[in-house]
């Protein structure tokens, strides 16, 4: 009988290790996914509230609304330490659409941003691991889906819910800049986010920055107990 290679065995190894990995995450995995509710500090009728308050208070004032959503959601006991009030802008580049970004909350299961453009974007969503809100502060936001023959239009004060797993065109044919959160598993999302960056801007400065925001706001987060 001829001996078994040490390529097959290693590949047996592999596999064997792989199985193993599976068979312990899966069951972690399910548990984690049927108590996700457990871990989100945001709650839906909050920001949408907040948002629509900051509107009517500032109108077209987008720094003033974005200041008025922050210093509310900071203002409250349960959020003040979850809340990032250091507005930093940071280039986003992802799905073929540019903008900025201020990190407001970062962690494994929910990020709260502020993004926009003041010269207008268009791109695909992605298709994600998380249910995403955009709340249109100023300006409007289009989105398109196959088979559809008129777009989806947000004005301000509206939301765009984005389903997990769904996927849109989308389009911000002028100025336009919303409160963006995302509720569900972020980390996967991550890989959308510096795609663009690793592939086409090649633009290293800023996937370092977002890296390191991103990086400290999660694990700051973590460390605090929030998952």
């Amino acid at each position: 009988m001829a001996p078994k290679s040490s390529s097959s065995s290693g590949m047996g190894g592999w596999l064997k290790f792989l199985a193993i990995v599976l068979g312990v995450l899966t069951p972690v995995y399910y548990l984690l996914e049927q108590n996700l509710e457990r871990f989100y500090i945001f709650e839906l009728d909050q920001l949408h509230d907040v948002a629509k308050r900051g509107i009517a208070a500032h109108g077209n004032d987008t720094r003033a609304i974005v200041k008025h959503i922050v210093d509310e959601l900071a203002g409250q006991v349960s959020l003040t330490s979850y809340i990032n009030r250091d507005e930093e802008w940071i280039f986003n580049n992802a799905g073929g659409a540019m903008g900025g970004m201020y990190i407001i909350h970062a962690s494994v299961t929910e990020y709260l941003i502020i993004f926009g453009t003041a010269v207008g974007t268009e791109g695909h969503t992605g298709r994600h691991t998380a249910d995403d809100y955009f709340h249109i502060l100023t300006g409007t936001q289009l989105a398109y889906v196959p088979g559809e023959y008129s777009p989806e239009i947000y004005p301000p004060g509206s939301v765009h819910h984005l389903r997990r797993g769904d996927v849109k065109q989308y389009k911000m044919p002028e100025a336009c800049f919303a409160l963006e959160y995302a509720r569900g598993w972020i980390p996967p999302m991550l890989f959308f986010g510096f795609a663009d960056g690793l592939t086409s801007t090649l633009d290293v400065p800023t996937l370092w920055r977002t890296t390191w925001v991103t990086g400290k706001l999660m694990l700051g987060n973590l460390a605090r107990g929030k998952f």
